[in-house]
């Protein structure tokens, strides 16, 4: 019987990406996201491969999230794989000028939000004794760095998270996988810097950087190993990355 996986923030960068690996892998897709028109559009692609069905719901609304998945029919109920993806980037300024607004929109979504769907899984897989949580962190929650203070912390949150999942849910035959990207291009700076494209860009000028696949990729393979091994951590650097703010450009 083919898995089934549900994964949050699915219709663009990283969570995008690991639906396509997925579906390629034969497993059946829950995708979950803010924007129906691009939840229609995966759906469609998608479904030539796996079953595809969507959920559209802001992680950071509790009410949201808990109608939606309660919704989901028998056949959809048996989740094998989360992957809390969804999650962003607010502002990069020092903490005496952020924007408060922005660090309620990281805590909601990179903490609150990882929580809430959590919440509404786990208990059906501790039932069952069996699943797999992928927790996609950040290097920024392993490593702080200036003007990112709130961002960073939301991270480190889900780095705790990820450990006492573990410590929580091993018992009951739960594996816990945290990935912490470095600098992956995606719609991630656009949405940090307000829409504003051309200092986006600039992010990623001068290196390659990690591309969404390449964290599907990860992905894949810590979902794939044998019942007997969790991969807990993995961590993954652009090539010309050596820290989360320490990047050798052309």
């Amino acid at each position: 019987m083919a898995r089934i996986a549900l994964i949050t923030g699915a219709t663009s960068g990283i969570g995008k990406a690991t639906a396509t690996a997925f579906a390629d892998a034969g497993i059946n897709l829950i995708l979950c996201g803010r924007r129906q028109d691009r939840l229609d559009s995966l759906q469609e692609y998608l479904s030539t491969k796996v079953a595809v069905t969507t959920l559209n719901y802001d992680v950071r609304n509790k009410v949201e999230v808990f109608q939606a998945i309660n919704t989901l029919p028998d056949e959809w109920k048996n989740i094998d794989i989360l992957v809390n993806n969804a999650g962003n980037a607010h502002g990069l300024s020092p903490i005496q000028d952020g924007d408060v607004d922005d660090w309620d929109a990281m805590i909601d979504g990179n903490v609150q939000g990882l929580l809430y769907v959590s919440k509404a899984i786990i208990p059906g897989m501790v039932e069952r004794q069996q699943g797999h949580i992928v927790n996609l962190s950040s290097v920024a929650g392993k490593y702080t760095y200036a003007n990112g203070a709130v961002y960073c912390a939301s991270k480190a949150a889900v780095e705790a998270l990820s450990e006492g999942m573990r410590m929580d849910l091993t018992q009951h035959g739960i594996k816990i996988t945290n990935i912490a990207p470095g600098a992956v291009e995606t719609e991630f700076s656009l949405v940090r810097f307000k829409g504003d494209e051309a200092r986006a860009q600039k992010v990623y000028e001068g290196f390659e950087p990690i591309q969404p696949e390449d964290v599907a990729d990860a992905i894949v393979y810590a979902i794939n190993t044998p019942a007997r091994v969790t991969v807990a951590d993995i961590v993954l650097y652009a090539k010309a990355q050596s820290a989360p703010t320490v990047i050798h450009r052309k």
